[in-house]
């Protein structure tokens, strides 16, 4: 029995070291892209991208401390100039007529900048329930996750009107599995321009046998997805 004890108290030691640390050990934590400035907290926007640099106003500042890998007291406290990913001296921008919003340089985000909103002014509507149809005038298709994001096709009306149809007529399809024969699905970002400063932005996916995406749940489209994403 004693034998059976030390064991169990070995295996909690060996559980617990690295999620909490009552006996002194480090804490890992995941973080979410933040940014805090001016006593705001503003959240990195997922589903938007910058429409145009010409938004982009004036520098406020720099981010002074990169809290990820550096902080593991789940009791920290942020201060104004932390963010999560960003390294100590990148620039604080401003964006034009948009108070509640701020950007930082990236080389990797459309258009150049990576945008934050004010979690204590906004709500995240970027969604895709959320974007004025009727108001997209250009739709641009980007390859996702490359080191310079360049667009791959644009799509203007009349296709426009078109192409949402088939994003409309998408089917949930909540338990869909991708197929992985040949490798990863090749994933794209749609970005689609409203005349706003903040242009919505989802991915859309193919698996070289189906079109996917995730609006809300995993939705499967229409193949003629073909005539508009060229093949990769």
């Amino acid at each position: 029995m004693r034998r059976f004890t030390s064991l169990f108290i070995v295996l909690m030691i060996i559980l617990t070291g690295c999620r909490s640390s009552p006996f002194g050990q480090h804490v890992q934590i995941d973080w979410v892209d933040f940014i805090k400035w001016n006593g705001k907290t503003y959240d990195g926007i997922y589903n938007g991208a910058l429409a145009d640099a010409k938004n982009i106003g004036e520098k406020l500042g720099e981010v002074k401390f990169k809290v990820a890998d550096h902080v593991t007291d789940p009791e920290y406290k942020l201060k104004n100039g932390d963010a999560a990913f960003h390294d100590k001296g990148t620039g604080i921008y401003a964006i034009k007529e948009e108070p509640h919003l701020i950007a930082v340089k990236s080389a990797r985000a459309i258009n150049g900048y990576q945008i934050y909103f004010s979690r204590d002014d906004l709500k995240n509507q970027w969604q895709f329930q959320d974007m004025p149809m009727e108001k997209v005038s250009q739709i641009e298709i980007f390859l996702a996750y490359t080191d310079t994001p360049k667009p791959i096709a644009v799509i203007t009306q009349p296709k426009v009107s078109q192409f949402l149809q088939l994003l409309n007529n998408s089917q949930a399809a909540p338990n869909f599995e991708p197929n992985t024969e040949n490798g990863d699905p090749v994933y794209n970002h749609m970005v689609f321009y409203t005349g706003d400063a903040i242009a919505y932005m989802y991915d859309i996916n193919f698996d070289g046998h189906t079109y996917f995406w995730h609006p809300d749940v995993t939705a499967i489209l229409s193949s003629e997805m073909k005539d508009f994403i060229p093949a990769n």
